[in-house]
């Protein structure tokens, strides 16, 4: 009952946001490529740099959790590639995505902290860090795949997040604390980010209708909440991680399809319905897949 309390109070802000924005979409003619660009260009670099500038990362252990976390992700992305076979071209990227790239921030960092506690949320949190760059390097080398190899870096490269990221870096390596007012500032853009993205998604859906179960929706769906767990653990396992980095790996493995590959799938002129009905069927979904994944927590603690 506590866990789903817990899940429940995770995810019902995330519900009401978003529905809000579903329905302002029905009740205003709202210009969601402008709401997009605002938060792809200006609210999500501001969370990147901040998440960044203030997380510790240190030792072997986040090593190996982190070639792990970017192994199940390639591993995911090739899974939603090959489960679409004879869907078109961009619908079988837009599937890799969407299965490749979890919800680890909103959700799945309160969740780490219910299930696993303080230690197990700084693991979380450099998974988080981890899954931002990913979605701003995975994601548009795969939505812009279509026209070639040096237009998809191109396309990567001009992403302010990626920006944020090596002045985060560069700036946390002078030792120097950022100047109070500019930290400030700061935070307010990144505390604005995930609100003005549920949005987004809300008005996406409010303009789209009712949820479509789509094969494409339901085989993504599927794979990122029920067999992707299974293949984090597998992976998690082998690269030697065990005990509780292994817990916070396998836990971010059962999150929903993440907000951002819609931001970026609208971006990129990519399948956005396909990607936009996932973020919303898996993370009903991932109810169900957190909880069995919390409750296997102590079993996959004693792995040798």
């Amino acid at each position: 009952m506590a866990l789903l309390r817990a899940l429940l109070d995770v995810v019902l802000p995330v519900v009401l946001v978003a529905g809000l924005g579903a329905l302002l979409a029905r009740r205003f003619p709202l210009d969601r490529a402008t709401i997009t660009k605002i938060a792809l260009n200006a609210l999500v670099p501001a969370l990147a740099f901040q998440t960044i500038l203030t997380t510790e990362v240190d030792g072997r252990t986040g090593v190996l959790l982190v070639l792990a976390f970017l192994v199940v992700a390639l591993v995911a992305a090739l899974l939603g590639w090959l489960a679409t076979a004879g869907m078109p071209g961009l619908s079988r990227r837009s599937a890799a995505v969407a299965v490749a790239i979890g919800n680890n921030g909103n959700m799945g960092l309160p969740i780490a902290l219910f299930a696993l506690g303080r230690d197990g949320l700084d693991q979380s949190v450099l998974i988080f860090i981890v899954s931002v760059i990913a979605t701003f390097v995975l994601a548009p080398l795969l939505y812009g795949a279509h026209t070639g190899w040096r237009g998809a870096v191109r396309g990567m490269l001009r992403l302010p997040a990626l920006w944020a990221m090596g002045a985060a870096l560069l700036w946390r390596a002078t030792g120097i604390p950022l100047p109070t007012g500019v930290m400030r500032g700061v935070d307010l853009l990144a505390a604005a980010t995930l609100p003005v993205i549920l949005l987004t998604l809300g008005i996406q859906l409010g303009s789209s209708g009712r949820v479509h179960l789509s094969r494409g929706v339901v085989t993504s769906s599927m794979l990122r909440v029920g067999a992707l767990p299974v293949v984090a653990l597998a992976i998690g396992y082998g690269v030697g991680l065990r005990g509780l980095p292994l817990q916070a790996l396998v836990l971010s493995s059962a999150m929903p399809t993440a907000v951002n590959a819609f931001l970026l799938a609208d971006e990129y002129d990519a399948d956005v319905d396909l990607v936009a009905h996932t973020v919303t069927v898996s993370t009903l979904l991932s109810f169900v897949g957190a909880a069995v994944v919390t409750a296997l927590l102590p079993t996959i603690a004693a792995l040798a």
